[in-house]
């Protein structure tokens, strides 16, 4: 099973990735990791996502986890049996905890990560999906015109709940995002995406709207 990691290195982020890879060799141990970065020359989440789902087989299961996350086993094999004749990304999770530096110093410290300090993000839908190329190229995968930080799960989530008629399949679990040092999230390229997002919302709910709205974007990176 493959793991597909949106991965640029940031010296704040290293000791995440290299928690989250040890994890899943002690959790997940069938679960391999794939380190995926575009050529762009900003981090683009959205793009790295997409290069990942393309490089499967068309109804292969494959997972995007993002490198600070971590996922609870029984939920993501949960949703990893059930993504494969869905039609629908599946979620594995219906809490997702921000540990911050208090609850990354925990978990590290060797506290089991259900016990760490922890904020609850309400409404969260990143950090890890679980989806088939067949499914992500049925409503676009996610808008590569997000660019650097900012709006693009939630672009992908309106998206979804849009265009294939219901939100993500979500699965009881957790999920733990660690501590690293917060991106900026201000400026041209910021007030771009926010602006992008806002054509999102407006196009929420109706079908032949969002299906134009995503008929505009680039291609799909598959290389």
């Amino acid at each position: 099973m493959t793991v597909v990691v949106p991965w640029r290195p940031a010296p704040s982020r290293i000791p995440a990735f290299d928690f989250v890879r040890s994890w899943y060799v002690r959790h997940l141990p069938e679960f391999a990791l794939r380190p995926v970065d575009t050529d762009d020359d900003v981090f683009v989440l959205a793009a790295c996502r997409n290069l990942g789902v393309g490089g499967a087989g068309l109804d292969e299961v494959v997972v995007i986890n993002d490198a600070d996350t971590l996922p609870e086993p029984a939920a993501l094999r949960a949703a990893v049996a059930a993504a494969a004749t869905s039609g629908r990304v599946h979620l594995p999770f219906t809490e997702y905890r921000w540990l911050g530096a208090e609850g990354t110093a925990q978990l590290r410290a060797g506290t089991a990560a259900e016990e760490c300090t922890f904020d609850l993000v309400r409404g969260a839908c990143s950090g890890v999906y679980v989806t088939t190329p067949r499914t992500w190229a049925a409503h676009g995968g996610q808008d590569e015109r997000f660019r650097g930080w900012g709006f693009e799960d939630a672009a992908w989530y309106l998206a979804h709940q849009t265009l294939l008629g219901e939100p993500p399949i979500r699965h009881d679990g957790r999920v733990y995002a660690m501590h690293h040092v917060a991106e900026v999230r201000a400026g041209t390229r910021y007030d771009a995406n926010a602006a992008l997002m806002d054509r999102y919302r407006a196009a929420a709910g109706d079908v032949d709207a969002m299906a134009q709205l995503v008929a505009e974007r680039p291609a799909v990176s598959t290389s």
